[in-house]
């Protein structure tokens, strides 16, 4: 059944509206809302938990899971609940899956305290596409932040990241014997294009690079050379670039 809403101030709404501005909310409700008919369709494809769709008229009603509850709204009731300029006429909410146990393999990234959600987004999208597992560490942007969600592209529908303290992180790596190679500006780091990268790479925060607790458990250090005048690479664009090293260093 097709419910039909035309107040700004319903119930479901307010509740999208909180999910998209709060983190807080997210974790308390354990909730997060996505827009975009091409993302609701990849959460239909991935079979994601989804919970409500809202339609503005002319938006055909995909093919839904019966517990779904589906609400059509009017074209500026949705402007009001979108966080995007031009709506794109679908919006919906889904459960957040429970968090699969950490595992740190050979060509595992770690993502160190990243807090762009759409730096975040674009590399698990890369990431999906080069087949590299994905873990991230305390202080990285919430994986269910609208930006980061609409960045992967469905990506985020399709994987599943971990998240996980620096601690675990490192005492993970460490019972399963794989080295953690960080990517730094030190005396010692190698050129990736001729490092053996046999282990789990971090890449740090877009400011501050990587932490102390991280420098000092690697075993090594790679730096990706450019032109001397350069200080530094965008975060997602270094990621892609040693993502894809470790796709091709990686034994199929």
């Amino acid at each position: 059944m097709i419910e039909t809403v035309t107040s700004r101030h319903n119930p479901l709404l307010v509740h999208v509206r909180k999910l998209f501005s709060s983190r807080a909310y997210r974790q308390a409700k354990g909730e997060f809302a996505a827009d975009g008919v091409k993302l609701l369709r990849e959460a239909i494809c991935w079979k994601f938990p989804i919970t409500a769709v809202i339609l503005t008229d002319g938006v055909e009603l995909p093919d839904l899971a019966d517990d779904v509850r589906v609400v059509r709204v009017p074209s500026d009731v949705m402007q009001s609940v979108s966080p995007m300029e031009a709506p794109q006429g679908a919006l919906f909410t889904c459960r957040i899956p429970e968090q699969e146990p950490l595992r740190i393999t050979r060509g595992t990234l770690i993502l160190d305290e990243l807090q762009d959600p759409g730096n975040l987004g674009t590399i698990l999208r890369t990431a999906d596409a080069m087949q590299v597992p994905v873990v991230l560490s305390e202080g990285c942007a919430d994986l269910w932040n609208q930006k980061t969600v609409r960045a992967t592209m469905g990506a985020l529908f399709r994987t599943r990241t971990v998240r996980a303290s620096r601690e675990e992180i490192i005492c993970e790596a460490r019972s399963a014997g794989i080295p953690l190679i960080a990517a730094a500006l030190t005396p010692r780091a190698e050129d990736i294009r001729s490092a053996p990268l046999d282990g789990a790479v971090i890449i740090g925060n877009e400011g501050r690079g990587i932490c102390e607790t991280f420098l000092r458990a690697a075993d090594r250090e790679i730096i990706i050379p450019m032109n001397e005048r350069c200080e530094s690479l965008n975060a997602a664009v270094a990621a892609s670039i040693i993502l894809w090293e470790l796709r091709r260093d990686r034994p199929e």
